[in-house]
């Protein structure tokens, strides 16, 4: 199965173009760019983080 020719790529792009409008397509790729940004920030940062769970203290659940 071959990939994805040039031919391809148009005609999706053409389809994508059609379905949301000119005006949709730049919202869509900044927020894909954010999306991507803080996806690789993430990465890079994994310890700023803290996902440990907090105790609870079962008295500050039920006042007296």
């Amino acid at each position: 199965m071959p990939g994805l020719g040039l031919i391809e790529l148009i005609i999706i792009l053409a389809i994508i173009f059609f379905i949301f409008g000119g005006r949709k397509i730049p919202q869509i790729s900044r927020g894909f760019g954010l999306a991507v940004r803080n996806f690789k920030k993430g990465l890079h940062e994994p310890e700023a983080i803290d996902v440990t769970p907090q105790k609870e203290n079962p008295a500050e659940k039920f006042p007296p």
